[in-house]
């Protein structure tokens, strides 16, 4: 991959007592040059993180990203990220990473919501491709994806190290620096 490919990167911050959570996007290079940065808010325990990602990748105008990827898919309360409505939206391959071996949500989803609030998440949630692991170094990442050939390469590409790809500890560090000033 070429130093300048770029590669949107979307992480939240979310204060346990807030109504709302920030959601940064951070435009990072391979080479990890920052190059953009854009912030929305949405709903905690919402359903409309999804459209806040795309309202990202819309505000940005950035036909040179090349890829975009997430941090995880339960945001802010089980807001449930629609990883194929994010790909169609921006015609770009869409990566989920998570850092942490999980048995899944379904349970929590079950726990937390009832009625039509637990069916729709399950929903969202049962559409999402499948997370598998991935070796980064020493450590290792889950990760779904949509309409990428080499999700490895990609998340070991913009993984320098530590275990996170640079365009989601950006942006998680930019949602954080927002949350903070907000």
């Amino acid at each position: 991959m070429k130093a300048g490919t770029r590669a949107l990167g979307l992480a939240e911050s979310y204060a346990g007592d807030a109504s709302r959570s920030t959601l940064a996007g951070a435009v990072v290079r391979a080479d990890r040059i920052v190059d953009d940065f854009c912030f929305r808010s949405f709903t905690v325990g919402g359903s409309d993180v999804t459209d806040a990602a795309i309202d990202v990748w819309e505000s940005l105008e950035r036909p040179d990203v090349q890829y975009v990827l997430v941090a995880g898919v339960a945001l802010a309360w089980y807001n449930i990220l629609e990883l194929h409505r994010l790909h169609e939206a921006t015609d770009r391959p869409v990566l989920s990473v998570s850092f942490e071996a999980s048995a899944g949500l379904e349970a929590a989803i079950r726990r937390e919501f009832s009625g039509d609030a637990r069916d729709a998440r399950l929903a969202a949630y049962r559409a999402l491709p499948e997370r598998r692991p991935v070796s980064v170094g020493d450590d290792t990442v889950y990760v779904r994806s949509v309409g990428c050939e080499n999700p490895d390469s990609v998340v070991r590409t913009y993984t320098p190290e530590g275990g996170r790809p640079e365009p989601l500890r950006v942006a998680r560090e930019a949602a954080r620096a927002a949350d903070d000033y907000r």
